[in-house]
């Protein structure tokens, strides 16, 4: 049975990553793209304005941020916009039918999800550093919160599709939790610059911490210490994914 499991889950991982890849222009250029519109915009306007860290540019210091942020938004989208597509076109009791445990489920959506996440952000980052110099200070930082927050959104993009019966509760999940997370996470700032109210608002976003343990990766400088970023990001991944696998093994909103 753990071998059937292993094989079907390896199938489904297959299948979802070429659901995506199939489109690639839609789904890894398109978010290169906005990225790197966001990139020149931000750039040409506050680049001789804002000086975050000592001796790094704003152009350079924003180009992290936004690996970031289209990494989690991409890995969100790739799990739950597969949910609900097989939910709605009905080809999910296909699945359901399979004798696939919760566990390979979880793993083939999140894995599939995080290697979209990755591959746009690795698309992101290869465009942009042409803009920016950047170095990779300390680069395990870099590896640990990209698959971390990877996997993450990932795994809330599971319970995202699973709540969701129609695209509009989905597209409200995403525009009133995930794009505001993001967006107030410090990517197109340090958070260090808000007032008092908002930093302290802003450290209870999980979403603030992978940005800054990422950014520490390039710059060897964070607004907070990367080990708590690392203890905050760890713990948030754990929680979620665990509320995923309890949603998958009681067949939440899949048998309805």
């Amino acid at each position: 049975m753990a071998a059937i499991d292993l094989a079907g889950a390896g199938t489904l991982f297959r299948k979802e990553v070429l659901r995506f890849w199939k489109v690639a222009f839609q789904t890894v250029a398109a978010p290169v793209l906005t990225a790197v519109l966001y990139l020149l915009i931000f750039g040409h306007v506050l680049e001789d304005h804002v000086e975050v860290f000592p001796g790094v540019g704003y152009t350079s210091f924003l180009v992290p941020g936004l690996v970031m942020m289209s990494v989690l938004q991409n890995a969100f989208a790739n799990s739950s916009s597969s949910l609900i597509q097989s939910k709605i076109t009905g080809n999910l009791v296909f699945l359901l039918l399979s004798p696939l445990s919760h566990r390979a489920w979880f793993v083939a959506y999140v894995g599939a999800s995080a290697v979209r996440g990755l591959v746009v952000g690795g698309g992101v980052l290869a465009v942009t550093v042409w803009f920016a110099p950047l170095h990779l200070a300390e680069p395990w930082w870099v590896l640990v919160f990209a698959a971390l927050g990877a996997g993450m959104l990932g795994a809330l993009g599971l319970i995202a599709g699973l709540w969701a019966e129609k695209f509009d509760q989905l597209a409200a999940f995403q525009n009133f939790i995930v794009m505001p997370m993001t967006f107030l996470s410090g990517v197109f700032y340090s958070v260090k610059s808000l007032p008092g109210v908002w930093q302290a608002a802003s450290h209870l976003n999980p979403f603030f911490y992978m940005i800054d343990g990422f950014r520490r990766g390039f710059f060897g400088a964070s607004d907070v210490s990367p080990w708590l970023s690392l203890a905050v990001v760890g713990s948030s991944f754990v929680v979620v994914s665990a509320v995923a696998l309890k949603l998958l093994a009681s067949g939440y909103k899949l048998r309805s």
